[in-house]
C-alpha cells in the first residue's frame, strides 16, 4: 500500500513512554495514521541509543526513566500542554499502568498500554508469593480501577499488543467462523454474555493462544547472550512469573503445584513454577504439532473471564485458555541456558532487527477446540519479508504488536469516554479493520490434530483418553 488512511486527529499532546523495539517500530505507524502536532509530541525513555530518529523528526526526547517517584510531576504536565485532549502511549516496563492510566483521567488524557505493568521490582520480589506476582493479581487490581471510575471517564485501553490484545479480536472472529461452519444459525451477538453463550453453544473447551516464531538470525546465538525478537526484559519479566491459565469447567484433573485464587473473578489458576520453564502440546499450521511454554498473559485470564457464563452465582460454563507459545529459535535456547543455571539471567541481551534476520514468519493465532469440528487455528502469518516492504523499525513480531497499538488507538480516539476496557469489551471488526494491512496472510485452518497425536506409547503416561482435550493431556509432565 501506498495510500495509508488516516484514521483520526490527535488535537492533544502524545507522550509516548519507552522507546524500545515496539515503541519504534509504533512511532512511523502514528505518523502515517494520525494526524497530530508534532511540537507537542515527546518520547521518555531511560535509554537514548535511538534518539536519533526522534532528532530526525523533530521530537522531543526526555532521557529518564518514568518512576513512582516522579510519575505525577513529569507526566502531568506534558499531556496538558497545549490543550486538547492528550494521549499517553505507554511501551514501557516497570512503568504501573493503573497508577498511570488513573493519572491520565485525572488531567482528561487517553491512555493505551500493551501490557498491565507494575513499578520496577514486582516480577522479582522474593518477598512476594507466586499468588502476588501473577497477572491475575494485576489484573485485580485494574478492575477495581475499572469498577471505581464513574460513567464516562476517559478512555484507558488495557493491554492492546498482538496478545494480549489482537487475539482477542481473533478469538470473536474465529468463533463466528466456527459457527458458520456448524451451520449454527446466530445473529452476531452485542454483550458479553451472547458472546460467553454462544461459545458455550458451539462447545468450544478451550483456546490457546498458539504461536510459533520462526524468524532465523543471520548469526548464531552466543553463549551469555539471551536473545529474542521483541522486548527481552519483557520476556525475562512474564516468563518467571507463574505459569497461569483460565481454567475451564470441562477440566476434570488439575496439576498438583496448581492453585485456586481465594478472591476476584475466579477464572484462573496458576501453577508453582514459572511459566517459561513450563512446556504445553499445541499446533500451528506451519509446525503442527509443538511445544509451548505457559507463559502467562493477561488474555489468558481476560478470555477466560469474558466466555464465562454464570447462573446466579454459579459458573456453568468457562473455556480453558493459556498462551503456548514457540518463541525463535534463539530464544528457546536463550532459555535452556537461562533455566540451566537455575534462572541466572544472562549478562547481555539482544533483540533481532530487521537487519539481523534471514527469513522466517511469526504465525500468531488462536486454536479453538474441542467442538464438533475438533480444532480451528485462526491468525496471521506475518513474514519478515512483508514486514520489511510495508513498515519500518521493526520485524515481524514487532509489527503485530505496533499495528494493534493503532488500532487500539483509532477505536480510543472513535470513543473517548468508555473508561478502563480490555481489548475483548471493544468493537472486534473496527479494530481489525484497522489492523488488517499489517498482518500478512490471515487464515483460518482446521486440525485432526489432538494432544494425544502421535503420542508413541513406548513408557507409561498418566493421560485421559476418554477426552483428548483434557489439561492433563495438553501439560508437559
Amino acid at each position: 500500500m501506498t495510500d495509508w488512511p488516516v484514521h483520526a486527529r490527535i488535537d492533544g499532546p502524545i507522550v509516548m513512554i519507552g522507546f524500545g523495539s515496539i515503541g519504534k517500530g509504533t512511532l512511523p505507524l502514528i505518523e502515517r495514521h494520525f494526524v497530530f502536532d508534532r511540537s507537542r509530541f515527546v518520547v521518555i525513555d531511560p535509554q537514548d541509543k535511538d534518539r536519533a530518529l526522534l532528532d530526525q523528526r523533530g521530537i522531543r526526547f526526555i532521557h529518564q526513566a518514568v518512576t513512582r517517584e516522579n510519575y505525577r510531576h513529569l507526566l502531568a504536565p506534558l499531556l496538558t500542554q497545549g490543550g486538547g485532549q492528550g494521549f499517553c502511549v505507554n511501551l514501557s516496563v516497570d512503568t504501573s499502568s493503573v497508577d498511570i492510566m488513573e493519572l491520565c483521567n485525572e488531567v482528561g488524557a487517553l491512555y493505551i498500554d500493551t501490557v498491565n505493568e507494575p513499578w520496577a521490582g514486582f516480577y522479582f520480589d522474593s518477598s512476594l508469593g507466586p499468588e502476588s506476582r501473577s497477572n491475575y493479581a494485576l489484573r485485580e487490581k485494574t478492575l477495581a480501577a475499572k469498577r471505581a471510575r464513574k460513567p464516562g471517564s476517559c478512555t484507558a485501553v488495557s493491554c492492546c499488543g498482538a496478545n494480549p490484545g489482537m487475539v482477542s479480536w481473533f478469538v470473536k472472529q474465529a468463533l463466528l467462523n466456527i459457527a458458520n461452519d456448524l451451520g449454527i444459525k446466530t445473529e452476531e451477538p452485542r454483550t458479553r454474555e451472547e458472546w460467553a453463550r454462544l461459545m458455550q453453544r458451539v462447545g468450544v473447551k478451550g483456546i490457546h493462544i498458539a504461536e510459533r516464531d520462526t524468524q532465523r538470525a543471520k548469526n548464531p546465538k552466543p553463549m551469555d547472550v539471551f536473545v529474542n525478537t521483541w522486548s527481552v526484559e519483557g520476556f525475562l519479566s512474564e516468563g518467571m512469573q507463574p505459569a497461569e491459565l483460565g481454567w475451564g469447567t470441562h477440566e476434570k484433573w488439575m496439576p498438583e503445584n496448581a492453585r485456586t485464587h481465594k478472591t476476584g473473578c475466579g477464572a484462573a489458576i496458576y501453577m508453582l513454577q514459572p511459566g517459561a520453564n513450563t512446556r504445553v502440546r499445541s499446533w500451528t499450521p506451519t509446525a503442527r504439532g509443538q511445544y509451548g511454554f505457559l507463559v502467562t498473559h493477561n488474555e489468558s485470564i481476560s478470555i477466560a473471564d469474558y466466555f464465562t457464563v454464570r447462573e446466579g452465582d454459579r459458573v456453568v460454563y468457562r473455556p480453558t485458555c493459556h498462551y503456548a507459545y514457540h518463541p525463535c529459535n534463539d530464544a528457546v535456547l536463550s532459555l535452556h541456558e537461562l533455566f540451566g543455571r537455575a534462572g541466572l539471567i544472562q549478562h547481555n541481551s539482544h533483540i533481532l532487527t530487521e537487519n539481523d534476520i534471514v527469513d522466517g514468519i511469526d504465525e500468531l493465532g488462536v486454536l479453538l477446540y474441542g467442538h464438533a469440528k475438533n480444532a480451528y487455528w485462526y491468525g496471521s502469518q506475518l513474514s519478515i519479508d512483508e514486514t520489511r516492504m510495508i513498515a519500518p523499525y521493526q520485524n515481524a513480531t514487532g509489527l503485530q504488536v505496533s499495528s494493534a497499538v493503532i488500532a487500539g488507538m483509532v477505536w480510543a480516539l472513535e470513543n473517548p469516554n468508555a473508561g478502563i476496557v480490555e481489548t475483548d469489551e471493544m468493537d472486534f471488526r473496527r479494530c481489525l479493520e484497522v489492523q488488517m494491512p499489517y498482518l500478512g496472510p490471515v487464515v483460518g485452518v482446521y486440525t485432526d490434530w489432538t494432544p494425544l497425536t502421535d503420542r508413541p506409547g513406548l513408557f507409561p503416561e498418566d493421560i485421559d483418553p476418554s477426552d483428548p482435550w483434557q489439561f492433563k493431556n495438553v501439560l508437559v509432565r
